[in-house]
């Protein structure tokens, strides 16, 4: 499951990069680069929560993962309100704003949340837990 999870995140994150790269040179509409890109960033909070939390607690629901995931990303959008210089300047650069973002939407939160239960209902741990597997 976790070589899933795994492979769904390089997947998500290999997807996400060329979106934003070259989303617009392939004139894909803004909505869709924008908040696709907010949709797969949301995914992947979900993805590597779940990598990490199913790696020192045995079995976690689906569900709490992706609520967990729900909370850290609106904390991340919230955060965007927070200005230093130094962070500021982080932001500026392509690591800053594709892990932190730039500007503050709550439009974002709703991409995230797409994103983390698309990527729940797709997590394996579902099928694994489902009844017709027993």
């Amino acid at each position: 499951m976790q070589a899933q999870r795994l492979a769904a995140l390089f997947v998500i994150i290999l997807s996400g990069l060329a979106l934003r790269r070259f989303g617009y040179a392939a004139d894909l509409p803004f909505f869709l680069v924008k908040y696709g890109g907010s949709l797969l960033w949301g995914s992947m909070v979900y993805v590597l929560l779940a990598l990490a939390v199913t790696a020192l607690i045995a079995r976690v629901p689906p569900a709490a993962i992706a609520a967990l995931a729900l909370a850290v990303a609106i904390c991340v959008e919230f955060f965007r309100l927070y200005h230093t210089p130094w962070l500021d300047a982080f932001r500026l650069t392509t690591p800053g704003a594709l892990l932190l973002g730039r500007v503050f939407s709550l439009w974002n939160i709703l991409a995230y949340a797409i994103g983390i239960v698309v990527a729940c209902a797709f997590d394996p741990a579902l099928r694994q837990s489902s009844p017709e597997r027993r």
